[in-house]
């Protein structure tokens, strides 16, 4: 999807600098920019993670591709970037955007909650479907969310009560981040607040995720590669093209990885074997 920025709302935290943004379909967004502090590769990561998780039906924002026209700059002198002492110019085009549920000022959106009210999560399985996809795609950072009450219950979990619904987000530092290598710590991707994964006692858990990405599709990955824009990847084609190669290779290391997580130094898992 394709939207045209219209108004700033305020800068967002993080090291990528986004920025709230208004656009033309009445949504507001998340943006971060082709110029951001991390490195361009950050908005293909976000692109191609946020893609695979939707193909796997895990909850995470839309994605557009937010374009922001030299018009829309010229009357908006907060956007910017910030290095150091100096401004940056943020360049005309389209970015990557994340779609921010609801209005803000509206709607609440939370970006922790504790033990007690994560157990009132419909869709805290996801979580377990979230970790696949970052052993996969080598996610070098812990695993991000943000929450919203919820007015029903989730598809994958209808059995339960009416609370919050979480969405994952920030797949940034997918594929190592800017260096496209996957370091597989066992570590890494984890969510920090464990009780997630409190009744995962083997693989099996994970499905019925744990199928889906070990057969993930080809034709799945090669249409979330033909959507980046040429302009993010001018330059880095054949280099794209290798890591999704191995990409692919990677898909039935996926239990081992998880596995992996289970024998480290801090195992997220208290009944695993059990």
């Amino acid at each position: 999807m394709k939207v045209h920025a219209t108004r700033m709302i305020r800068k967002m935290r993080g090291g990528a600098q986004a920025h709230l943004l208004e656009c033309g379909d009445g949504h507001h967004y998340v943006v971060k920019f082709r110029n951001n502090p991390q490195h361009a590769r950050i908005l293909v990561n976000e692109w191609l993670a946020s893609s695979l998780l939707a193909y796997l039906n895990i909850s995470t924002p839309e994605i557009a591709l937010v374009t922001l026209s030299s018009e829309f700059l010229a009357g908006a002198p907060d956007v910017y970037i910030q290095l150091r002492s100096k401004h940056l110019a943020v360049e005309p085009g389209q970015h990557f955007g994340s779609r921010r549920p609801g209005r803000p000022g509206k709607t609440l959106v939370y970006d922790f909650l504790p033990d007690t009210l994560l157990e009132k999560v419909v869709n805290q399985s996801e979580f377990l479907g979230a970790l696949l996809l970052d052993k996969w795609v080598g996610n070098a950072d812990a695993r991000q969310a943000i929450f919203r009450r919820s007015a029903q219950s989730s598809p994958n979990c209808a059995d339960r009560p009416r609370g919050f619904l979480a969405s994952m987000i920030d797949q940034g530092c997918s594929f190592g981040g800017p260096d496209w290598k996957f370091y597989d710590s066992p570590l890494q991707g984890l969510y920090f607040q464990p009780v997630v994964y409190r009744n995962v006692r083997s693989v099996d858990d994970f499905q019925p995720w744990l199928d889906q990405v070990v057969g993930f599709p080809e034709g799945a990955l090669d249409e979330a590669r033909a959507s980046i824009p040429p302009e993010w990847i001018a330059g880095e084609e054949a280099s794209l093209d290798a890591l999704l190669e191995k990409l692919r290779s990677r898909r039935s290391r996926v239990p081992d990885l998880v596995a992996d997580s289970a024998r480290g130094r801090v195992n997220p898992f208290p009944r695993w074997g059990s």
